[in-house]
């Protein structure tokens, strides 16, 4: 197997080890869990309780809404040093919108940012942050808008089917806002990296450009395999049904991807999370394709997103080295 389809199962050592969460003064302090019967199988080893838990982040990440409003209020001071961002139209409807950040050089490589928010929060508005490293590094920064899963009646279709519009607009108007269309990359998180998988596993002939438009993605926390979404609490508001979780499941559909990927998840983060993004990229080496799984020790879900706006950051270096740029 070549180095650069091995994957690269580096410890990333980032952030303290939490000592006040270590502390055995603070650990005496919480109370037991009360004993639970196991009720019957769902999926793998997890009873119904079990599995629900494994895909819910508020347990596993306490300061979710602090580093939420942190997102927001950083976007904020990005605008205010950058100015505001061009917003473009990418399709007809009011919500297929796009925010560019672009530096002062012409012909620059082109990063692609998809948004969580478990397929129904999220904008693009709260994710500019990460523009002042892109800029400053000479790159295009361009965060997308898509629906809401509960604006598209519980179908994932059509928010997979804006993320690949917007990707294609984006490589024939590139030129409109000082982009290289043959230097495209995409990033996503949580549900915004399965976005950004089922984008890698797009026929993008059947889009109009180039199978190879996009030249290298990273997956931070990304979800691959519907199945277990579609047997958690999750499936309240997302309605899979057995179309969609094929269709949806970049896992399943390894034989379409073309591009160069780092998969990124945190040692903070539910069992599930970690298993999926562990099995993905083990699926991708097994399929022969490029790919590197990082971990990166006593991050949460939240804080893991905030390293890409960092040029020294686990998320952020790996970004920048894959579009053979410096730090800025």
């Amino acid at each position: 197997m070549s180095a650069g389809s091995r994957i690269d199962r580096r410890v990333v050592l980032a952030g303290a080890a939490g000592a006040l969460a270590a502390s055995p003064a603070l650990a005496q302090q919480q109370p037991a869990a009360p004993p639970r019967a196991k009720g019957p199988l769902v999926f793998m080893d997890y009873d119904q309780a079990e599995l629900d838990a494994a895909y819910d982040q508020l347990a596993y990440a306490p300061n979710e809404e602090q580093i939420l409003k942190r997102y927001a209020s950083n976007s904020e001071l990005t605008r205010h040093r950058l100015g505001p961002p061009e917003r473009l139209a990418y399709g007809p409807s009011e919500i297929e919108r796009l925010d560019v950040f672009r530096p002062k050089r012409s012909r620059a490589p082109i990063h692609i940012y998809i948004h969580g928010g478990a397929w129904r929060g999220g904008a693009a508005k709260d994710y500019a942050f990460p523009a002042d490293m892109f800029v400053a590094a000479g790159a295009v920064y361009v965060v997308l808008d898509f629906v809401a899963v509960q604006n598209a009646f519980g179908n994932l279709m059509p928010m997979a089917e804006q993320v690949r519009r917007a990707i294609a607009w984006v490589y024939r108007n590139a030129i409109r806002f000082g982009g290289d269309r043959e230097r495209i990359y995409v990033c996503g998180h949580s549900s915004g990296g399965h976005l950004c998988a089922v984008a890698l596993a797009t026929d993008w002939n059947d889009h109009g450009v180039p199978g190879d438009v996009i030249k290298g993605a990273i997956s931070i926390s990304g979800l691959y395999d519907l199945k277990p979404v579609r047997l958690s609490a999750r499936s309240s508001y997302v309605k899979l049904n057995d179309a969609t979780e094929e269709q949806l499941s970049p896992i399943r559909h390894l034989d379409k991807l073309r591009t160069p990927l780092a998969v990124f998840y945190g040692s903070n983060e539910t069992p599930e999370f970690q298993r999926q993004n562990r099995d993905f990229a083990a699926a991708v080496e097994a399929a022969g394709k490029p790919v590197q799984l990082i971990r990166a020790e006593n991050y949460n879900h939240f804080e893991l997103m905030e390293t890409l706006a960092n040029p020294q950051g686990i998320v952020g270096r790996v970004a920048l080295a894959q579009m053979k740029l410096g730090a800025g």
